[in-house]
């Protein structure tokens, strides 16, 4: 496994190296299509920024895991012609769930899709994974922790087709969640970046272990997605000179929902999400329209210094039904948002990650509260690492 390790490493260089060359090169692709937007937090903002270039980095992404198909498949110490067949029907199924998300990335920018449409899609791309999951491997069992075996003498419980339910919500949401933690600069590039690398030492701290299979395939990904997003990263950092779109949030949420369930570490890569999930959360009371929703909930930009405030939206206090009333009365006492009422007049502070790290550090330069979130992202995953291989040893033996 060492030199494949290796050659993983080598692929994550080139497809760094090409993302960084081409991007430059065809910005202006994006600008004549207008495939542009403003970067509404700049002060000056009269000039239009390459949007969707998300496209690019997918684009490269996938032909450098079509050039390593040989290698990985080709990989395995028997070298048995049913050995190869899963390795290729794992990949390729990886290709195809991920293929169609970023199709479905560059359509909602070029379209811009409706909701309803982020929703289903996901579920639908991930029928791939979920069908050479259910060949290959079909293992739906989940080992119960402590005190549960000794209490009632179940060491094991078979969801069934509930385990192919939950890893098809885990596409939809690792798809969705990035998506809505963005609007800043290098925040999309910058929270899969770190994700990634957390998966990426993961992989390598499992390499010589009873389950190397699933780890060096999941090297064989997780490198060159490495690769494209820190050239993209390079680019997108403050101040951005392209947007990544919505094309490399679902790009990204389908690499990650791969990596996890064919991977077989689902449940750690749900810690490494974290801040997603807790973002998503929080922002369920606006997604699902109990409290109005603004089309952009991004920070807005302090209209004399150059820092980030807190967005707001503005709505009548008729509006509201009773679940939306009752959120309003205990959003404020967690400290989750901030309101202010004149007769029917509400105005809310948006309900999101970006806001609350804003209330409590206050204004602050886009670029420092980039560099917050990837701190926080971080923390999470030394948090999720000492739960996976320290804190679990509380609950099971193994």
């Amino acid at each position: 496994a060492v030199v494949s390790t290796q050659s993983t490493g080598g692929t994550g260089m080139i497809s760094f190296l090409i993302t960084w060359y081409l991007i430059p090169q065809l910005s202006n692709l994006f600008l004549s299509a207008n495939l542009a937007g403003k970067d509404l937090n700049k002060r000056i903002n009269d000039y239009r920024v390459p949007e969707g270039v998300g496209v690019v980095a997918g684009a490269i992404y996938l032909v450098c895991l079509f050039c390593t198909i040989p290698f990985y498949v080709l990989h395995s110490k028997d070298n048995s012609s049913s050995t190869m067949l899963t390795n290729l029907s794992q990949y390729l199924s990886a290709l195809l769930s991920i293929c169609c998300m970023i199709l479905l990335g560059f359509t909602d920018d070029v379209l811009n899709l409706r909701w309803r449409h982020k929703l289903v899609l996901p579920t639908i791309a991930s029928l791939p994974i979920l069908m050479v999951y259910y060949v290959t491997y079909g293992n739906t069992y989940i080992v119960m922790p402590f005190p549960i075996p000794q209490l009632f003498n179940v060491n094991v419980f078979d969801l069934g087709i509930l385990y192919y339910v939950y890893m098809g919500m885990l596409a939809v949401f690792c798809t969705n969640s990035i998506n809505i933690l963005a609007g800043v600069n290098g925040v999309e590039c910058g929270q899969s970046v770190v994700i990634a690398v957390s998966v990426l030492i993961n992989s390598l701290i499992n390499i010589n272990s009873l389950t190397w299979p699933e780890h060096l395939f999941a090297l064989y990904l997780v490198c060159p997605f490495i690769g494209v997003s820190l050239a993209v990263l390079f680019y997108n950092w403050y101040p951005s000179k392209v947007f990544v779109g919505d094309t490399f949030c679902y790009f990204a949420g389908m690499t990650f929902a791969v990596l996890g369930i064919l991977g077989h570490f689902s449940k750690t890569m749900l810690m490494f999400f974290m801040p997603q999930i807790f973002n998503f959360i929080l922002s369920v009371p606006q997604l699902f329209h109990l409290v109005p929703c603004p089309r952009h909930r991004l920070p807005r930009l302090h209209p004399t210094e150059d820092k980030l405030m807190m967005s707001t939206v503005k709505f009548k206090h008729s509006q509201l039904g009773m679940a939306g009333r009752l959120l309003l009365y205990i959003l404020p006492k967690l400290g989750l948002t901030k309101i202010t009422i004149e007769d029917e007049n509400v105005t809310m502070t948006n309900l999101t990650i970006l806001n609350v790290m804003l209330s409590v550090i206050g204004e602050t330069h886009e670029r420092t509260l980039t560099l917050y979130l990837l701190l926080l992202q971080s923390v999470c995953s030394v948090v999720a690492f000492l739960v996976r291989y320290r804190l679990v040893y509380l609950f099971y033996d193994e």
